[in-house]
């Protein structure tokens, strides 16, 4: 989306701190300081109660690439878990771990897509993968590890053995070999696809390819980008239910099909309700992504904040709304940086708080009104300061 010229704005960050900025149509706002580098494609993004950065990276080219890393105050990286579930998308960029989330000493780590599927006989379908490469792509690992594996580990491997118990619904206990162990076990496997035919292509299907999640009393819900949906995810059972989809809509612009996919991404949780930002698919025509609310007892949901482009993250702040976007150019596709936006009120023009990001991925709080930024390209964490 293109910015018009705003005046200077401020409203109220998290614990009062001032969160303020302003856009033009050729001002550049980058306040950010690399935290650290060097990361696998990181998606997303948990706090523990160490006050160390769990992160989620969807691995490389290479299968079984995909990575739990633990990142220190001093951005130091350490190895968590690796060897995760990882493969080439239809599209062929890597899948694998996502979206992340954190209770107590319990990580609830969202496994992806993979390669699941393949790219079918007609642009944007999908087929079934008959060699995918892991049983537990599209679902939910719990990664349970002490306060002390967090502060010394050097690390746990995860075996296509493992895998497969993990997929028979057992627990996995690895060791380092030092006297350290974590446990894993699967909370939820959402189906890798699901029947979507066409007209003289029977074969064809549509994959689950779930990206966001958030905790709220006992149950997990997730975003799922491949099926347009939102999952409500039952941790005590660990059974999953599609509480709300999300429709197409026409698309605008003379390039690409008819419609345009919801692509649902981010998700967040504020004042009873949830947050979910709707990415938007192919051409990814600017003004057509969207911040919708969610009633989580009925599903029900509108448009809360418009006329956005790739957004991928919502983050709630003091009074106000954090809105990530993957890119921001006027024109289709990634064309333009990635953004960060302050909201106060979401009938009034956003701030941008940093319009210089790489392709971001997801956004993290921290304290003394810190913002924390994953870069999927660049493999970095970028420190924002939120005054």
């Amino acid at each position: 989306m293109s910015f018009m010229k705003r005046q200077l704005m401020t409203g109220v960050g998290a614990a009062g701190i001032l969160v303020a900025g302003a856009s033009g149509a050729a001002a550049q706002v980058c306040p950010g300081t690399t935290v650290t580098s060097g990361l696998h494609r990181p998606i997303g993004m948990a706090w523990s109660n160490q006050g160390n950065m769990i992160v989620s990276e969807t691995g490389v080219q290479t299968p079984h690439s995909g990575r739990l890393s633990i990142v220190d105050p001093s951005g130091t990286r350490r190895t968590l878990l690796d060897a995760l579930p990882s493969g080439p998308s239809d599209v062929g960029d890597p899948a694998g771990p996502a979206g992340i989330v954190m209770r107590g000493r319990t990580a609830y780590v969202l496994m992806s897509i993979g390669d699941s599927v393949l790219a079918g006989p007609l642009p944007t379908r999908q087929i079934p993968n008959p060699a995918v490469s892991s049983p537990i792509f599209s679902s939910v690992l719990a990664v349970h590890f002490s306060a002390s594996v967090e502060k010394r580990t050097a690390g746990f491997t995860l075996s296509k053995a493992d895998q497969g118990t993990l997929a028979a619904g057992g627990r996995v206990l690895l060791s380092n070999g030092g006297g350290d162990t974590i446990e894993i076990e699967l909370v939820t496997d959402f189906p890798d696809y699901v029947p979507d035919p066409v007209p003289g292509f029977p074969q064809i299907v549509r994959g689950s390819n779930p990206f966001g999640l958030t905790l709220v009393d006992g149950h997990l819900y997730v975003t799922d980008g491949g099926r347009n949906g939102m999952w409500d995810v039952d941790l005590a059972s660990g059974a999953h239910t599609m509480l709300a989809t999300f429709p197409t809509i026409p698309n605008p612009l003379p390039i690409g099909g008819p419609v345009i996919e919801a692509v649902p991404t981010g998700i967040a949780y504020a004042e009873g309700r949830l947050l979910v930002t709707l990415f938007r698919g192919v051409p990814f025509a600017p003004g057509s992504s969207s911040v919708v609310e969610i009633d989580k007892a009925t599903g029900a949901w509108s448009t809360f904040i418009g006329g956005l482009k790739t957004a991928i993250g919502v983050l709630p702040v003091g009074g106000g709304y954090l809105v990530l976007q993957n890119s921001s150019g006027p024109a289709p596709f990634f064309a333009g940086p990635g953004v960060v936006l302050s909201v106060s009120d979401p009938a009034a023009p956003p701030v941008t708080i940093a319009n210089c990001l790489e392709r971001p991925t997801s956004m993290l709080l921290g304290a003394g009104g810190t913002l924390f930024v994953s870069e999927l390209l660049t493999g970095r964490i970028v420190a924002l300061p939120l005054q």
